[in-house]
């Protein structure tokens, strides 16, 4: 028989059951809590807190997201700990927004129905799934899929289709040298038709609702793929907010979906969209903004006077992410308005 113990979680005075040889984190998500966390693997510190009471033991972990003096005090990784006993844990960041959003992460089976080549590195997938998947806008999901030789390939991916789309699932994904998922689509080790298990849905990064200012969007590369559920969502939502969306590219032939955006953006006169192009050769007829998107956002925020006004959901590869994290306090955005999503090649191509 399995031993089960009791987590409770303060100061919200939370509780909930962990199996014997179970993750506190995994749990958590099997009862429909929403911890925080990022990569789920014992690598970001996103889920570190203090155990107060109780015996746990941790699994593998990074001591870049978990020092020795933290864990002498008496931290934890939530992703990489099993309860050994009951527990008291003191939760170090939380958002009771999120807690009071939670959905139970559950698993799902479907298959790929189709693929497209956007840009040069850009694919799409189309997933439909044999039940219904509830999420909110800007979050993931791990799908594990076996290829035409039987290789099985678990990779994160966020979804593009907003929630009122609960089993036709789409995702914009970057194909890198070494990413399996994306070269294995290529090559025709992963085809139409490919079944597929899922499990989710997980992150942080998602649209909070009935909240004031404009919501500000910054995305490049595969983190198009969460932002256009943001902005589909928000769009459907009806709320009368400003809404800017910058998308960072090396060239004109980076950019996709614009027929899409230039009907959204026809329909709503609130959405701008902003396309900044770092790589683009003088005489190549481009007339819009130029540079690295961070720096961009940081002069068009000046522009329009906005300082700590409104939600900025940014998401795609760590170097974006790091450099506009001090743009955006030097414009004054406390870290409750800032939610991000860091895609890295090692995790998939939309990998978190």
């Amino acid at each position: 028989m399995t031993d089960i113990y009791n987590v409770r979680l303060e100061p919200v005075g939370v509780e909930f059951e962990v199996e014997d040889g179970e993750y506190i984190l995994d749990a958590a998500f099997r009862q429909g809590i929403a911890l925080p966390h990022g990569c789920k693997e014992g690598q970001c510190s996103a889920c570190k807190c203090v155990q107060l009471d109780g015996e746990s033991e941790m699994e593998n972990y990074s001591t870049f997201a978990l020092n020795d003096m933290e864990k002498d005090g008496g931290h934890i990784l939530m992703c990489r700990s099993l309860a050994l006993s009951d527990l008291e844990i003191e939760l170090l960041n939380y958002d009771e927004e999120v807690l009071s959003k939670s959905i139970p992460v559950k698993q799902f089976t479907g298959r790929i129905t189709d693929f497209q080549k956007l840009t040069h590195d850009i694919r799409g997938v189309q997933i439909v799934l044999d039940s219904p998947l509830k999420f909110w806008a800007g979050q993931y999901v791990d799908i594990t899929v076996k290829t035409e030789e039987g290789e099985e390939i678990t990779r994160s991916f966020s979804m593009a289709n907003p929630p009122s789309e609960t089993q036709k699932l789409g995702f914009i994904i970057k194909k890198y040298p070494d990413g399996r998922f994306s070269n294995e689509l290529d090559d025709g080790g992963i085809k139409a038709g490919a079944e597929v298990s899922i499990e989710g849905p997980y992150g942080m990064c998602f649209r909070r609702e009935e909240r004031q200012g404009p919501v500000i969007l910054v995305g490049a590369g595969s983190g198009m793929s969460p932002v256009w559920s943001i902005l589909n969502d928000q769009v459907a939502s009806g709320e009368d907010r400003p809404v800017y969306f910058y998308y960072g590219a090396r060239t004109q032939d980076d950019l996709f979906k614009l027929d899409e955006i230039s009907a959204i953006t026809g329909a709503h006169p609130n959405v701008e969209f902003i396309p900044v192009l770092s790589h683009e050769e003088e005489g190549n007829g481009w007339a819009g903004a130029r540079g690295f998107v961070h720096e961009y956002v940081d002069t068009h925020l000046r522009e329009l006077g906005i300082d700590g006004e409104g939600d900025v959901y940014a998401c795609g590869p760590p170097p974006m992410i790091d450099a506009l994290t001090p743009v955006l306090f030097m414009h004054d955005f406390d870290t409750d308005r800032i939610f991000y999503d860091k895609f890295t090649p090692t995790s998939g191509s939309s990998g978190h």
